[in-house]
C-alpha cells in the first residue's frame, strides 16, 4: 500500500516539512542522566535517518519551578544550551528538523517548589502548589521566551508549547484550576490571556522563522473542563498571535478516561481534531494511539487533519516512515499501547525504553554487531523471548534453528491477543514472523526439541525459551474437570458457563475477568467505547463529558486473591486504574483475604476472614501464576553444550514480555 497523504510535505512557508509525520513528546529519562545527551542525540539521529518529517523532544521546563521532578531538565540559561546543541546537531546531520517542548508542570511538578494558578493540590502528585503571584505570572511568560529564544540558539527549528495535558497553561484556562479574581482569572478571556501572552512573547524573541506548535487541550475529559466554543476561542486567539501549527491534546493526567492504553480504538481522538479543522486554517495534528501508516493515511486523506502525530510508535520503530514508503508496512514494528518499558518506566524515574524494541533509548549500548564466529544455535520455543533472541542472533550472523511444539509461532501473545483490548498483539506476532523470515531464521514447526536432534546437527549452543505452565493448586475437588486453566481457557479447549470464580487477581486473573465479562471488545467498535468511559462526542457538556453507560453483565464473574492488599496493585503503574474500572463496568466481584477450601457439586467452598462461604459457580479458573517449563532444561545440560535459559522458562513470577524479549536481545549479544 502507498502512502501519499501521509508523506506529502508540508509548507509551513517559511520552511517546509519533507512529511506529515510528527514524532510526539516523550520523556526518555535520558535527559537527566549523565552523558544523556549523548544517548538522546543517538536516539533522536536513528528516528530522523529513518525518515519523520519533524521531532518533539520531551518537555524542558523554562524555570525552576517549572520542573516535573527536582532534577528534571530545564532550559533557562546560556550555559545549558550547549548540551542541547549535540542533540540539534545530530538530527541536522540526518536532514531532520527538531522541536524543543517547553512544559511547565504547575501542579503537576513532583517537588514541594510547584507553582499553579490557584493553590489547589493535584490528584496525581502529594504536594500542593503555591498560588502565582501576578508578578510571577509575568516572569513565567517571560521565562517561556527566554527558554524558546535559547531554543533557537541552540539549534532547534522550534518549539511546542505544552498548552494541555492538566500542565501548567492547562491549568490557567481551566476555572477548575483557576480561581484567580484578577487580570489572569475569573472571565475566559482573562484566564486564556496567559497562553496568548506567551506565543506573543515567544514570536516577539524567535522572530517570524521559526516554528511555534501549541499543544491545544481540545477534549480535557475532566469535570469543569473547556467547553467546545472556548477550545475555538482560545486556536482562533493562537492562529491570530502566530502559531505554525497547532498539536491535539486529549485529556488531563488526572482524567479516569484512557486516551493511549492499548485497548482504546486506534485513531479514537481524530474526530476532535477533524472538528476543529472547520475553524481555523493553521495546520492541525491529530494524535493518540495512531500507530500504524494505514491510520495516518485515512486520517490525513480524509481531512481530518494535517499532521499526525506519533510518540510510542517511534521507541517500537525508528524506521517507520522510511519502511512505509518503501511499501513494507508489514515489517513495521508496531506499538502495541501497552506502556509497560515506556510510561510505567517514566513515572518510576527510570529510563524510557520498548517492550517490544529493547534498542530504543539504548542505542549507544545496544546493538548487533556481526559476531566473530559464527554458530549454530538450537531455540526451543517460538514465544517473544525465543523469537527475539532468533531474530537478534541471526542478525549477527548465527544460523538458528527454532523450535515450536505448537502449530504457530508467538506463545502466551496467543493467548494474550484473545484479550478484549490486546488485539495489538497480533501485530507483535506478525513483526516477529515476517523478521524471521527476513533473517532467514529456520523454523520448525509442531516440533520439539530433543538431545538426540541438538547432537546430531551438531548445535553449538541451546537456547531453551519454552516459558511457562500455569500453577495448580492440590486441594479437595479440584481435580473436577469443572476446574481449569487460564490457558485451557484462552485456547478453546474448554468452554465455561455463566457463573466462574477466577483463583488469583494478578495481570493474568484481571485479563481473564476481562476476557469473560466482555465477549465483542469494545476497542474494535469505537462507538461502544466511547459510551462505556463517557465519552460525549456532541460535546454538550465541559471537558466532553457524559455519564457512562452501564451495560447488563454478561457473566458473574468471582475473582479471587489470598492477600488482602489492594486488588490489582502489582498492575502497570498507568494501565492498573483502567484494568480496575473495566472490571468495576463489568461488575465482578472481588474478593481478598480469600482462603480456599475445596470444589464439589455446590461450587467453590471459600472463607473470607470468619465468614465461610460457597460460590455457585459452573467453573473454577486457575490463574494462581505459573512454573517454569523446565522438563528440557536437565536433557540437554546432558550434551554438555552451553545451555541457556530466557523468559518465562528462567523466571516464571509474572508472565513478563518486556523481560522476555531484552533477555532474548542481551543474549543475543552476549553470544
Amino acid at each position: 500500500m502507498s502512502f501519499p497523504h501521509l508523506l506529502e510535505p508540508l509548507d509551513l512557508g517559511f520552511t517546509q516539512l519533507k512529511n506529515r509525520v510528527l514524532m510526539g513528546s516523550m520523556h526518555t529519562g535520558l535527559e537527566e542522566e549523565k552523558g544523556g545527551f549523548e544517548k538522546l542525540a543517538a536516539f533522536y539521529q536513528e528516528r530522523a535517518k529513518g525518515g519523520v518529517g519533524l521531532i518533539v523532544t520531551g518537555g524542558i521546563a523554562p524555570n525552576l519551578r517549572g520542573r516535573l521532578a527536582p532534577h528534571a531538565c530545564q532550559l533557562s540559561f546560556p550555559w545549558q544550551v550547549a548540551k542541547h546543541k549535540i542533540v540539534t546537531d545530530a538530527v541536522h546531520e540526518a536532514d531532520g528538523k527538531i522541536c524543543m517542548q517547553i512544559l511547565h508542570a504547575g501542579r503537576y511538578g513532583y517537588h514541594p517548589f510547584s507553582q499553579a494558578p490557584s493553590k489547589i493540590k493535584s490528584p496525581i502528585t502529594p504536594f500542593t502548589p503555591s498560588a502565582m503571584s501576578s508578578r510571577q505570572v509575568k516572569n513565567t511568560i517571560k521565562d517561556y521566551a527566554t527558554s524558546a529564544a535559547l531554543a533557537k540558539k541552540a539549534g532547534y527549528d522550534g518549539v511546542e508549547v505544552m498548552g494541555s495535558e492538566g500542565y501548567l497553561i492547562n491549568q490557567f484556562i481551566c476555572s477548575r484550576t483557576n480561581k484567580r479574581e484578577d487580570e489572569w482569572g475569573g472571565t475566559f478571556d482573562n484566564r486564556v490571556r496567559f497562553p496568548i501572552d506567551i506565543v506573543k512573547a515567544i514570536r516577539a524573541k524567535v522572530g517570524a522563522d521559526f516554528i511555534i506548535i501549541f499543544r491545544l487541550s481540545m477534549l480535557d475529559l475532566v469535570d469543569n473542563g473547556s467547553s467546545w466554543n472556548e477550545v475555538v476561542s482560545l486556536a482562533k486567539s493562537l492562529e491570530q498571535v502566530g502559531v505554525s501549527i497547532i498539536n491535539t491534546g486529549i485529556g488531563w493526567h488526572e482524567a479516569r478516561v484512557p486516551t493511549i492504553a492499548t485497548s482504546v480504538p486506534r485513531g479514537a481522538f481524530a474526530w476532535v481534531t477533524e472538528r476543529l479543522k472547520q475553524e481555523v486554517t493553521v495546520p492541525l495534528i491529530a494524535t493518540n494511539r495512531i500507530n500504524t501508516p494505514e491510520i495516518g493515511e485515512q486520517i490525513i486523506a480524509s481531512g481530518q487533519a494535517d499532521m499526525v502525530s506519533m510518540a510510542r510508535p517511534f521507541l517500537a520503530d525508528a524506521e517507520f516512515v522510511n519502511k512505509a514508503a518503501a511499501g513494507e508496512s508489514e515489517l513495521i514494528n508496531t506499538c502495541i499501547g501497552c506502556n509497560q518499558a515506556c510510561l510505567d518506566h517514566t513515572f518510576a524515574l527510570k529510563r524510557a525504553t520498548c517492550l517490544v524494541n529493547p534498542r530504543a533509548c539504548y542505542e549507544t549500548e545496544l546493538n548487533f554487531t556481526p559476531a566473530a564466529t559464527k554458530k549454530r544455535i538450537a531455540v526451543m520455543g517460538a514465544g517473544p523471548a525465543g523469537m527475539a533472541f532468533s531474530i537478534y542472533a541471526a542478525m549477527r550472523g548465527h544460523h538458528v534453528v527454532v523450535f515450536e511444539a505448537k502449530s504457530e509461532v508467538g506463545g502466551q501473545f496467543n493467548l494474550a491477543r484473545k484479550i478484549p483490548g490486546k488485539e495489538e498483539f497480533n501485530e507483535t506476532i506478525r513483526y516477529f514472523t515476517e523478521q524471521m523470515k527476513r533473517h532467514h531464521v529456520e523454523l520448525r514447526l509442531n516440533t520439539r526439541l530433543d538431545a538426540s536432534v541438538v547432537r546430531d546437527e551438531a548445535f553449538d549452543e541451546v537456547v531453551i525459551a519454552a516459558g511457562v505452565v500455569p500453577r495448580h493448586l492440590e486441594l479437595p475437588g479440584f481435580d473436577n474437570p469443572k476446574v481449569v486453566t487460564y490457558q485451557q481457557v484462552l485456547s478453546g479447549e474448554v468452554n465455561v458457563g455463566e457463573r466462574v470464580a477466577l483463583i488469583g487477581a494478578g495481570g493474568i486473573g484481571f485479563d481473564m475477568a476481562h476476557y469473560l465479562g466482555e465477549r465483542e471488545s469494545s476497542t474494535l467498535q469505537p462507538d461502544k467505547w466511547f459510551k462505556q468511559w463517557g465519552i460525549d462526542k456532541t460535546y454538550a457538556e465541559r471537558g466532553g463529558l457524559t455519564e457512562p453507560e452501564l451495560l447488563a453483565p454478561e457473566r458473574q464473574i468471582y475473582l479471587l486473591q489470598r492477600k488482602t492488599s489492594k486488588m490489582g496493585k502489582g498492575l502497570g503503574k498507568t494501565t492498573g486504574w483502567i484494568h480496575r474500572s473495566v472490571l468495576k463496568h463489568h461488575q465482578v466481584q472481588m474478593l481478598t483475604g480469600v482462603n480456599y477450601d475445596h470444589f464439589d457439586e455446590q461450587g467453590l467452598h471459600i472463607k473470607v476472614g470468619d465468614d465461610s462461604r460457597v460460590l455457585d459457580v459452573d467453573n473454577v479458573i486457575l490463574c494462581a501464576g505459573q512454573e517454569s517449563n523446565r522438563t528440557l532444561v536437565d536433557e540437554m545440560k546432558a550434551t554438555g553444550l552451553p545451555v541457556h535459559l530466557i523468559g518465562g522458562v528462567d523466571v516464571a513470577a509474572e508472565l513478563d514480555a518486556k523481560r522476555a524479549i531484552r533477555q532474548g536481545a542481551e543474549l543475543a549479544i552476549a553470544l
